[in-house]
């Protein structure tokens, strides 16, 4: 009892001889990076296991290092210095597909390079056709590449290449159509692909039984990469637009063109309009984003940690 009285007590007083400026910038870098895991993985499966995986750590720790000494304890630390690399390995395992995603999005670079022009006249394209699948109970969905590639989905699938127009995509999602079932890929400004099958989000992300196959697709390929995804329903006709693992609440069209618009900008260009709207006292985009979320807003609001929507359907 007195070795683990005198090993606390020796704790506290390295503690009390640290320069507390190391320690408060040292914390907030310990701070930064978890919070940066932390958001990462938000919303995610692995979100669970990285709580229980921190908390595994910190009674590690207190045990391995602060309560058991050099002479104290020895099973405990000869445990928590294994532990430690049976841990490691844990978090590249759980962990996997979170790392993947990462290396992809620092590695890859910018494919959509189109001109301001060029987005509006797809996202008119866009617009008119889901005006249509929506009034006629279609359902569809459609992928936009930005900077992640999507070669790894479209390989299998039924190669297009054409123009973005209209009626191409109403001929696409008709029901008697061949490729109506699965999603098609717009990639570059023009329709890379049909049939593309995507990975589908997990049942239990998905608590609104309503949502069905494709929101679960369009919510688990926007997890996986930065697409930005828009959906019908067959069902409602209600119009969604996925993106980060988040579902919007349902669009009017001209919300659908706003945002769609804001989305497909390049980097470079959403800069640009953000510094022009404060040199000209204009509400900047983080006041509209603070808009769009408000529970009164009629633009789509991205939903919390779970990425699902705030709203029902319109029918």
């Amino acid at each position: 009892m007195n070795s683990l009285l005198d090993n606390i007590r020796g704790v506290i007083a390295r503690l009390g001889s640290y320069d507390p400026w190391e320690v408060a910038f040292e914390l907030l870098i310990i701070w930064v990076g978890v919070y940066a895991i932390t958001r990462f993985v938000q919303g995610t499966r692995a979100a669970g296991a990285l709580k229980g995986l921190l908390v595994l750590l910190v009674l590690l720790t207190l045990v391995g290092r602060v309560l058991a000494g050099d002479d104290t304890f020895p099973r405990l630390r000869f445990l928590y210095d294994r532990l430690l690399t049976v841990v490691a390995v844990g978090l590249i395992v759980i962990f996997a597909p979170e790392l993947r995603r990462a290396a992809i999005r620092i590695g890859e670079a910018p494919f959509f390079r189109s001109t301001p022009g060029e987005i509006a006249a797809l996202v008119d394209e866009v617009a008119e056709a889901c005006k249509f699948l929506s009034k006629a109970r279609f359902g569809a969905i459609m992928v936009f590449e930005r900077q992640i590639g999507l070669q790894a989905v479209i390989e299998s699938a039924t190669r297009i290449n054409a123009d973005v127009t209209a009626r191409l995509l109403q001929t696409i999602f008709y029901p008697g159509s061949a490729l109506h079932d699965l999603a098609v890929v717009i990639k570059g400004g023009r329709i890379a692909a049909a049939s593309v099958q995507l990975p589908l989000a997990d049942p239990a992300e998905m608590p609104d039984p309503n949502l069905g196959s494709r929101h679960r697709a369009a919510v688990g390929i926007s997890r996986d990469c930065d697409a930005v995804v828009v959906i019908v329903s067959e069902e409602t006709g209600a119009i969604r637009i996925a993106e980060r693992g988040r579902l919007s609440a349902p669009l009017e069209i001209e919300d659908l063109k706003a945002q769609l618009s804001k989305r497909l900008e390049a980097p470079a260009a959403q800069k640009r309009r953000r510094l022009a709207a404060t040199d000209d006292d204009a509400p900047t985009e983080l006041d509209a984003d603070r808009r769009t979320e408000s529970p009164d807003s009629s633009e789509d609001s991205l939903s919390g940690e779970a990425g699902l929507p705030t709203t029902a359907e319109k029918a």
